[in-house]
């Protein structure tokens, strides 16, 4: 028997511990090298937890829902098993061996010769399942240290069918949850129609509640707002709009325009870009614009670093990427870390006005709206324009009104005349 060890993977320096999601695979599985074991979600993002080597999975130590610290053992694999298999084949039993010990391995069955104490003594595991399943003792050989008996030895003895069938493995059809899935209350007579149900926040959820209080009770925040003309950039993107997917493969979205308009106002008031560091405030040299994402897990903020180098189709690949990566919780660490200032586009989800709340420790957040027709008044004239109205939340320790609302200004202007955008006017 060859064992290799699954242990978490290292997490991030500020990262203590992490939850397990979901196991995919189940004791007795055959496993092939790097093939996802389970996902453990941290409080910034999900880690996929890929096999070590190819092999049976004979023994998993940590259930869904566990909370495990980094490089903590969850399961073993043995490499040489078969599906289905979770012991070696039987050996000859010594000509003394009582005909208990015949099913066991020659590994297990020289301790118990010799009178190795822990010999047939079930792991906590173990004996937990043997105690639901009605084992009695002594009734499943161990192929553990020293002979004892492992839970994967209890899920792999015959007498074990209806326990591995109903508690043990979970249902191949159950659905895949990222929180735990929790039954409504089965009192009716005090509930009556009104059921209720209790589910634990996901260490996502915590830690957006947690950054979210955070920001309010520690920044002075206040909000400008304007309203802004979308019709020289919807123009503009409705003229380049085949040629620019042709070219580049991907389509052009406002999220481009609204982060080079973002940056345009950034170079000129480099406190909105800028944060603070105990007394001290930190301009930063850089424009790494956070672009605030929906996903099942709650809301993410994916980085584009360095905004101001990239191209409006290299701005639009990397949204469509992380949109992508969050759907599928692959957001990784270093994609969400850092960033001096954030853009959150609740237009897309119908949104007419929001108040949108700083993201420590960056100093101030853009949001976005829907665009809507509105009568606007224009030389004197009653006419319909494309509005959206914009919003800028900004920390009122290190900007003033006076920055804040010219930097609005300037994030309008530059949409309502893209021109301005080529020329850094």
């Amino acid at each position: 028997m060859a064992i290799v060890e699954v242990k978490v993977p290292q997490l991030s320096e500020s990262v203590a511990e992490a939850t397990m999601l979901q196991w995919k695979k189940k004791v007795g599985d055959a496993i092939a090298i790097d093939e996802t074991l389970i996902e453990i979600e941290t409080d910034k993002v999900v880690l996929e937890v890929p096999a070590p080597s190819a092999g049976v999975l004979i023994e998993i130590l940590v259930a869904d829902g566990g909370t495990v610290i980094a490089e903590q053992l969850i399961a073993r694999i043995d490499t040489e098993a078969t599906a289905g298999v979770t012991a070696p084949a039987a050996a000859p039993a010594a000509p003394a061996a009582a005909p208990a010990a015949a099913p066991a391995s020659a590994s297990t069955s020289a301790p118990a010769a010799n009178g190795g104490a822990m010999a047939g003594v079930p792991m906590p595991s173990a004996a937990k399942l043997m105690a639901d399943g009605n084992m009695p003792a002594g009734s499943v050989p161990g192929t553990g240290k020293d002979g004892r008996v492992t839970k994967g030895d209890v899920l792999a003895a015959p007498s074990a069918t209806k326990l591995v069938t109903a508690s043990a493995m979970p249902a191949a059809a159950a659905p895949v949850a990222l929180l735990p899935q929790v039954a409504a209350s089965k009192k009716p007579d005090d509930l009556g129609n009104r059921p209720e149900q209790r589910v634990p926040m996901s260490r996502l959820r915590a830690r957006i509640a947690e950054r979210l209080l955070q920001s309010q009770s520690t920044n002075a925040i206040l909000t400008t707002f304007n309203e802004v003309n979308m019709a020289p950039v919807m123009e503009m993107r409705k003229r380049f709009q085949e040629r620019f997917e042709k070219e580049h493969g991907v389509k052009l979205g406002f999220m481009s325009f609204f982060v080079k308009a973002a940056v345009h106002a950034l170079k000129k008031f480099p406190l909105i870009n800028a944060s603070i560091d105990g007394n001290d405030i930190v301009y930063h040299g850089y424009f790494d614009i956070g672009i605030a994402v929906g996903s099942p897990r709650g809301l993410v903020v994916p980085i584009l670093r360095n905004a101001d180098q990239m191209s409006f189709a290299e701005i639009e690949k990397k949204i469509a990427e992380y949109g992508a990566k969050a759907r599928d919780g692959k957001l990784g660490i270093e994609e969400m870390t850092g960033g001096t200032f954030s853009i959150s586009n609740g237009g897309t989800f119908g949104s007419m006005l929001s108040t949108p709340i700083i993201n420590p420790p960056q100093s101030a957040i853009l949001g976005v709206h829907a665009t809507k027709d509105r009568a606007v008044v224009e030389n004197g004239q009653v006419v319909v324009r494309p509005m959206n109205y914009f919003a800028l939340s900004y920390d009122h320790r290190i900007i003033d009104g006076r920055e804040a609302v010219l930097g609005l200004v300037a994030m309008k202007e530059a949409l309502e005349d893209p021109s301005r955008l080529l020329f850094d006017i």
